[in-house]
């Protein structure tokens, strides 16, 4: 819907550039050069409608309900659009998982003997227990 929408909007703009260069100004003649008016009126000559101003006035009106349309669709999400600049999805972070202890994880390391670096090594290595929790407390009840 929001691609007929929008190719329906592109013909209408297209239409109302051609239609608007088409017409002459209110003023076009000699006098308007000089800023005279071509009758004795307050606002200018005022002829009949052509079919030029009809189109104008249609291709205008046109254009603002496909543009209010497309600017409503757009900020509701469409209702099934399926535009990928809008359905964009973020990816979720998801967390390591905690090796357990017994486990072994992978680790790198880069040796150096007497400053000099030596190529980096990956290492398998166990995990152990943190011994920070697994400390138990002295007795208190001897002394």
């Amino acid at each position: 819907m929001i691609i007929l929408l929008t190719i329906i909007h592109v013909i209408v703009c297209l239409f109302l550039v051609v239609v608007v260069l088409l017409q002459s100004g209110k003023a076009a003649d000699l006098a308007g050069a000089f800023g005279g008016m071509g009758s004795q009126t307050v606002f200018g000559p005022r002829g009949s409608a052509t079919v030029l101003s009809r189109a104008t006035t249609v291709a205008a009106a046109l254009f603002m309900v496909t543009s209010l349309t497309l600017s409503i669709m757009a900020t509701r999400g469409g209702a099934g659009s399926s535009n990928p600049l809008l359905d964009k999805k973020r990816p979720v972070p998801t967390q390591p998982a905690q090796p357990q202890p017994g486990q072994s994880v992978p680790i790198t390391v880069t040796p150096g003997v007497d400053g000099k670096q030596g190529t980096p090594q990956n290492l398998q290595v166990p995990v152990v227990p943190n011994p920070a929790t697994n400390t138990k407390q002295p007795d208190q009840t001897k002394k």
